[in-house]
């Protein structure tokens, strides 16, 4: 299991939305008015699973914007998570008393353009790569360690206010459990008086894709 059982996700493999205007707020259309089709059905259909977290968590509807970053806006008292590639969209709600951030992140498992691990990955990362696909070569371990990269920053952002580098973080994927652990290489978020220094996650390969998720649990 990918999440906690107090959290609340919704997820589709497809965009059956008709006209996207016809399930999006005015100032969410706004948002993507110039945006080509394919933008503004995955735009829509990621906010429609959204709005269902939030109604099983007890919010009605609501407009989901962005900050300058494209961080979802959430209500007061949730904290969430949105994502979308090609074939999936997910969201991820909970309350903010019990988680204090969430990040997740979809990829199609399959390798990453020529010349971006080196964008993303330190030295010891790519060791541990090499190693990861001579044991399981069925997984692109590129892919998900990009992904779960993003599942950090999407963590890390709402608590912030600031970028991460993907070098700001060393990330070690374990493929026996299902788990990753991102060790922060500058001073951490302080949440509920205590600095965190790792971000810790879960991860799966299954239907063709890759899908981490980061949740930080509230202090108590």
């Amino acid at each position: 299991m990918l999440l906690p059982a107090w959290t609340v996700a919704e997820h589709t493999f497809s965009d059956t939305l008709g006209e996207p205007e016809s399930v999006l707020f005015p100032e969410e259309a706004a948002r993507v008015a110039r945006a080509v089709s394919k933008r503004r059905q995955e735009y829509a259909t990621v906010r429609v699973c959204a709005r269902a977290a939030l109604g099983r968590l007890g919010y009605a509807p609501v407009p989901l914007l962005a900050n300058r970053r494209g961080a979802p806006l959430w209500p007061v008292g949730v904290v969430g998570s949105m994502t979308h590639c090609a074939g999936y969209r997910a969201a991820v709600v909970a309350r903010s008393t019990t988680a204090a951030s969430i990040g997740i992140d979809a990829e199609p498992n399959g390798p990453l353009p020529a010349g971006l691990l080196d964008r993303i990955a330190l030295p010891a990362e790519r060791d541990r790569l090499d190693r990861l696909a001579a044991h399981c070569p069925s997984t692109h371990w590129d892919r998900l360690l990009f992904s779960a990269k993003e599942s950090v920053f999407k963590t890390w952002y709402p608590l912030t206010g600031t970028e991460l580098d993907f070098h700001e973080a060393d990330l070690t994927i374990n493929p026996s459990d299902g788990t990753f652990a991102a060790r922060l290489l500058v001073p951490g978020p302080v949440v509920g008086g205590e600095r965190t220094e790792v971000f810790t996650g879960r991860w799966a390969s299954a239907s063709g894709l890759v899908v981490t998720a980061v949740v930080l649990p509230a202090p108590a």
